[in-house]
């Protein structure tokens, strides 16, 4: 038996209190839509289990700890998780409607505090998503959003579905639909395909 192997079958024993709670979990089909996308972006073969997939991105994904135990949802279950894999601390996902297949890229220094987010988002480093001056309601994300790095989206707005913030970028009103936005303040650059300029 070689060594990648034996360290395989150790970390599983480490994951055992994960895979339970994973199976039993009332949010089983979207941590399997989770799944499914971080394999994609990672390139990692089909033949894979998801619960073999689930110890690998455990073991070697920080950031897909967090969204596992936002969706895991039990103070109890967490805690005892938490010490065999740690949460990223510069990580914080507080929303408590998330749609499947969010993907965090890097996660450091990102806060997500959202109304709601839709299904297959992409959010990316240092972004930080939340309440404009601490007392509005933080935005809500539609499906298909990718969130450059840098990029802040706060306030009661609206990012509509299949819409880019372009890294850097600060929005605090509504985006349609179908947009690329970039700039500080954010404008919209293209529209359905089209190119525009249109000030937020």
């Amino acid at each position: 038996m070689g060594i990648r192997s034996i360290v395989d079958k150790l970390n599983i024993v480490r994951s055992l209190p994960a895979i339970v709670a994973y199976k039993t979990s009332n949010n089983k089909h979207i941590i399997d839509k989770d799944i499914d996308r971080w394999k994609d972006i990672n390139n990692i073969k089909n033949d894979i289990s998801k619960v073999m997939l689930l110890n690998w991105l455990l073991v070697n994904r920080e950031e897909f700890r967090n969204l596992f135990y936002n969706r895991i949802n039990k103070s109890i279950v967490n805690t005892l998780l938490r010490v065999f894999y740690p949460k990223m601390n510069t990580l914080y996902v507080s929303t408590s409607d998330i749609g499947a297949g969010l993907f965090i890229s890097h996660g450091f220094s990102t806060i997500i505090l959202a109304n709601s987010i839709g299904e297959n988002c992409w959010i990316n480093q240092q972004v930080t998503i939340g309440t404009k001056n601490g007392v509005s309601t933080p935005p809500t994300i539609g499906n298909n959003v990718r969130i450059g790095a840098g990029a802040i989206v706060i306030g009661n707005i609206v990012i509509g579905d299949n819409s880019f913030i372009g890294a850097g970028s600060v929005v605090t009103k509504d985006v349609p639909e179908n947009c690329v936005v970039v700039g500080n303040p954010g404008r919209i650059i293209k529209q359905n395909g089209d190119k525009v300029d249109i000030a937020l």
